[in-house]
This record gives structure tokens, sequence and C-alpha cells, in this order.
């Protein structure tokens, strides 16, 4: 079995030595890569290609949610598990509502690290126990009254944009003009509050509008 490949992005060295042993001890899982900082991490990623990216929050220069906002503008299929310290409930939606596919609190049991990883890798969202129990179903229950507000001309070219089809793709397909479907966008953005491409697709993905696809 090939083991699942992660990096590891927290500013304390001898952190990330822990970590790596805890999550390597099993045999499943090895770690690629290791950055201190955002900017270091996004040249690795690209680097190395990891399947799970495990970031902390607080570091010098970017922070993780900027890095995982950066990861997945490039790689719409980026898996990124954010592992912190910062366990608020309003961070833990804002992490998951970026993209995140799992959280784990710092002060939870360390097999949760392990068990969120495999998660990540089977492309399933993941919120350990010590955290607030009811920011998945929060988070669910918003996006589903995002997307119940779409029209049903919206849902249909969010799902084909959430395809990766261009503005021109669903003008050609629907029968539209550029216009009508550029102003069905704006309105797109609006009711589902998407800051890009990345993260639509990423909505789209949790809500079983599209599936996900591997390489």
């Amino acid at each position: 079995m090939t083991p699942i490949r992660v990096m590891l992005v927290d500013d304390h060295p001898v952190v990330r030595t822990g970590y790596r042993r805890l999550l390597e001890q099993g045999g499943d899982i090895t770690v690629v890569a290791e950055a201190g900082n955002g900017e270091t991490a996004y040249g690795l990623h690209l680097e190395h290609a990891p399947d799970v990216c495990v970031t902390d929050l607080s570091m010098p220069g970017i922070g993780g949610l900027e890095l995982l906002r950066k990861l997945l503008a490039r790689d719409a299929g980026a898996r990124v598990l954010v592992f912190t310290m910062h366990d608020t409930p309003q961070l833990i939606a804002r992490a998951f509502d970026g993209g995140a596919c799992g959280f784990v609190s710092k002060q939870a049991d360390p097999e949760h690290l392990v068990d969120a990883v495999r998660a990540a890798h089977a492309g399933r969202r993941y919120l350990d126990p010590h955290s607030a129990p009811d920011v998945l179903q929060g988070t669910a229950r918003r996006e589903a009254e995002r997307l119940s507000s779409l029209s049903q001309r919206e849902f249909e070219i969010f799902r084909l944009l959430a395809e990766g089809r261009s503005a021109a793709d669903c003008a050609r397909l629907l029968h539209l003009s550029s216009k009508t479907v550029a102003n069905h966008q704006t309105c797109i953005r609006e009711k589902l509050d998407v800051p890009g491409p990345a993260a639509l697709v990423h909505l789209a993905l949790r809500n079983g509008v599209i599936e996900q696809i591997h390489p």
C-alpha cells in the first residue's frame, strides 16, 4: 500500500518532529516535506505535491488561512488540514468555509491527528471531538441555505463552473448570451458567498453537486 504523503507546516521545529513521529508510527503515513512558514510551504507544496497538507494557523508571515487560500487557488484539489491551538467555533467555521478538509485542535488526543489525515486522504471532512460539536452541522446548514437560494438556471451554471467549464462553455451549452451568463455568475458568487473558483469547487464537492475527480 502506498503511504499517504504529508507536508507539515508549523513554525516550531521540535513540534514538527513530534508530529512526524506520531504520523509515521502507523506505517501508512510518511512526511515528505516540512515548512516553518506559509511562504516556504507554498513552494514545497508545488515541489512535492503531498496528498495532505497539515498546517498551523499562527505563523510568521502568511498564516494558515492565507496559505489555505493560496493553495486552493492554485489547485482546487489540494487537501489542507488545519491543526492549531486556536479552536474557537468562529475560526473553525472560517477554515471550513475557506475549503479546509479538516480541523484538529492541538488540545485533542494525538490519535485524532492521524485519523484526520486518513480521513482527508479519503476525501472526508474531519472535526475532532474536542472542538465545537455543532460547527460542521452549522456550516452544512448555512451552505444548504445558500444553495437553495439559487434559481434553477443559476444552479445549473454553478454546477458547470464547478466542473471546470468556462463562462463561454456555459453560454454555449445553455444557449445564453455571454452577458446573461456573466450576470448569473455575479448573482451566484453573491448568494453563495464564495471568494473564488477554488472555494466554489469545494462547496460543490461537499454538497454532492459534483463528484471528486481522482487522477
